[in-house]
């Protein structure tokens, strides 16, 4: 059981917390998640770990409220409690041998996991360019903790309504094709957006570093429900991975296994809205 120490309301559907897990602060590394479950009927869902503070003994998450647990978690204040937070869990991120310029691009939510690495090789010796996207201004998280940590920041909005018009793709290529030489791209947030990072860095042989998100159960490799395909091998995401060569994942194979449950949570062909059972309950529970 760990406690909660500080929450904060990043924009209206994602929120951080900051709870009191000294054994894990201690340890965590960037890459590595946490996971959680709210009381003794709830379900187990993995976070990456946002940020950790050693001395303070405490573990940073950043979540979007999109479910039953997720709500429920967001509906919990300072001094209240996490039943379940176990971790950290995964392989942590390696950067290629002598790697001394990086570039860390963000997309949506995914930002929350972009800004870990960012932050860990920042003031290293490492040159860390930072893109982060979003659909428009209203949603933007972490815009100052990026500017600290990065030695230049581009701020990306679908509609221009803040920073730069397009998407993260738009600016990663402009700066490739204006001749900027990285080790490494790190490509975190929806699935989409990393194919789309990997198929622009690979005429330009950029290495480039993916964190997956397959659907996941218990953490250890032993239900197989995380399996992806790498390089035509099947790995684990949550004991393998989750950063995985971005250019040898099979992106196609992970969307459709992540849309397993498409038909369950999106609207029915008649048009009429499917009401989610774990949606409806948690409502219940909350209200």
């Amino acid at each position: 059981m760990v406690k909660i120490v500080r929450k904060k309301v990043l924009n209206p559907t994602v929120t951080l917390l900051e709870v009191e897990a000294p054994l894990i602060a201690r340890k965590a590394q960037p890459g590595q998640f946490i996971i959680f479950r709210v009381d003794e009927n709830g379900e187990r869902i993995p976070l990456t770990i946002a940020d950790h503070d050693p001395v303070k003994g405490t573990v940073t998450i950043i979540f979007q409220k999109v479910g039953l647990s997720t709500e429920m978690l967001g509906e919990l204040n300072e001094g209240d409690t996490i039943l379940d937070f176990v971790g950290p869990l995964g392989t942590p991120t390696e950067l290629p041998n002598g790697a001394k310029d990086i570039c860390v691009v963000g997309g949506g939510v995914g930002c929350a996991i972009a800004y870990p690495q960012a932050k860990a090789h920042f003031g290293t010796g490492v040159n860390v360019d930072v893109i982060a996207g979003f659909r428009n201004k209203d949603i933007v998280i972490l815009e100052d903790e990026f500017r600290a940590c990065s030695d230049n920041f581009y701020l990306m909005t679908d509609d221009g309504s803040y920073g730069e018009k397009g998407f993260v793709t738009v600016k990663l290529k402009e700066l490739l094709d204006a001749g900027k030489k990285y080790d490494a791209v790190i490509a975190i947030g929806p699935i989409p957006m990393m194919k789309f990072v990997c198929e622009t860095t690979k005429p330009y042989d950029v290495p480039t570093i993916v964190s997956l998100n397959p659907l996941m159960i218990d953490g250890t490799g032993m239900c197989g429900c995380c399996r992806v395909t790498v390089g035509g091998k099947v790995r684990f995401a949550c004991v393998d991975g989750p950063d995985f060569d971005g250019h040898q994942v099979d992106f196609e194979e992970l969307m459709n296994r992540n849309a397993v449950y498409r038909d369950q949570e999106a609207e029915e062909k008649t048009g009429e809205h499917h009401t989610c059972r774990m949606d409806q309950l948690a409502h219940e529970l909350i209200h």
